[in-house]
C-alpha cells in the first residue's frame, strides 16, 4: 500500500465515530487535485480520504518528470487498486470522484463498497450510447494514434483548455493547467471509445445491486469532455437501482468545476448529499 494511502487510512481508521470520505481523481490529476476538497470535509466532521491510483507520484512536478509511471493503467486495474484500499477502512466510507474518478465511483458503489456515493461529472461505461461532437473532439488527440493505448500523455494547454477549462477565464485555465494537469494513462480512453464493442470491457457499472447506496450525478452546464447527455445517460441507468439516485447541473460550469475558483459550490452540494445519508 502506497504510504500516503496507508496513513489516511490508519487515521481514518482510529477516528471510528467519523465516517471516512474516500475523493477519487480522474485524468490529468493527481490525489492532491483534491486538497481544497479534504480541507472542506474535514471540517465539516469527515475524515477524508484521497487515495492514488497505481504509482501515482506524491507531486505535480514528480508526476510531469516521469510520465512513463502512469502508462498502462486500465480502468479495471485501478478500480481494483482503489477497492484493495478501501477494504482496509473499517468503516464503510462515502465516495466521492470525478470524471474517470466519477466512473470508478459508480463502479466501487456498485461493488457495494460505499455507503453514499457522488459521480461528477462521470466517463461513460458500456450501455451508455450517447457520442457529443464535443466528447470525440476531447478524445481525438488521444485516441488517434493506436499507438498510444500503452502510452502516458499530458495534455496541451490548449487541449486543456478545451476538455477541461473552457468556461473560466484564459487566465484561471492557465494557472488551473499550472498548477494541477498531469500526464496519464491513455489506456481509459480507449476503453471508453471502445466499450459499447468490447464485450469484456472494464467499463462496466453495476447499477443493479441493491447495495449501491444512494448515488447523486453531478454535470457541469458547459462541459466539452463530458457533456450532460453523458451524465444523464448515467442517470437513466444508475435510476433503475432500489435506491436514491439524483441527478443535479451546475450553471456554467466546465470540467474543471472540483478545481477552479467556484469549486465550493460543487463540494457543498456533494457534502449535502453526503450528510443526508451518511
Amino acid at each position: 500500500m502506497p504510504p500516503n494511502d496507508a496513513q489516511q487510512i490508519e487515521r481514518a481508521n482510529a477516528a471510528p465515530d467519523r465516517v471516512p470520505v474516500v475523493f477519487v481523481h480522474g485524468l490529468w490529476m493527481l490525489p492532491s487535485s483534491w486538497d481544497a476538497w479534504t480541507a472542506h470535509f474535514e471540517a465539516a466532521g469527515y475524515v477524508p480520504v484521497a487515495l492514488s491510483w497505481p504509482d501515482d507520484p506524491d507531486t505535480v512536478t514528480e508526476a510531469r518528470q516521469r510520465p512513463e509511471v502512469f502508462a498502462g493503467k486500465t480502468v479495471g486495474r485501478i478500480a481494483d487498486h482503489l477497492a484493495g484500499l478501501i477494504d482496509g477502512l473499517e468503516r464503510k466510507p462515502a465516495i466521492i470522484g470525478h470524471s474517470v474518478g466519477g466512473l470508478l465511483t459508480q463502479i466501487l458503489a456498485g461493488r457495494g463498497l460505499s455507503t453514499v456515493s457522488v459521480a461528477i461529472d462521470p466517463v461513460p461505461y458500456r450501455g451508455i450510447l450517447a457520442l457529443p461532437v464535443s466528447t470525440l473532439r476531447t478524445l481525438r488527440p488521444v485516441i488517434s494514434n493506436p499507438a498510444n493505448r500503452k502510452r502516458a500523455l499530458p495534455l496541451t494547454y490548449e487541449q486543456f483548455r478545451y476538455a477541461y477549462a473552457n468556461a473560466v477565464t484564459e487566465q484561471e485555465a492557465k494557472e488551473i493547467y499550472r498548477q494541477f494537469a498531469v500526464p496519464a494513462p491513455c489506456a481509459p480512453l480507449f476503453q471508453a471509445a471502445a466499450a459499447n464493442i468490447n464485450p469484456r470491457t472494464d467499463m462496466r457499472v453495476d447499477y443493479r445491486n441493491p447495495r449501491r447506496g444512494p448515488l447523486l450525478i453531478i454535470s457541469g452546464e458547459k462541459d466539452h469532455a463530458i457533456p450532460w447527455a453523458l451524465a444523464n445517460g448515467a442517470y437513466k441507468k444508475q435510476k433503475q437501482n432500489s435506491s436514491v439516485t439524483e441527478i443535479t447541473e451546475m450553471a456554467g460550469r466546465d470540467h474543471a468545476l472540483t478545481i477552479d475558483s467556484r469549486w465550493q459550490e460543487v463540494a457543498d452540494t456533494s457534502l449535502d448529499f453526503v450528510r443526508r445519508f451518511a
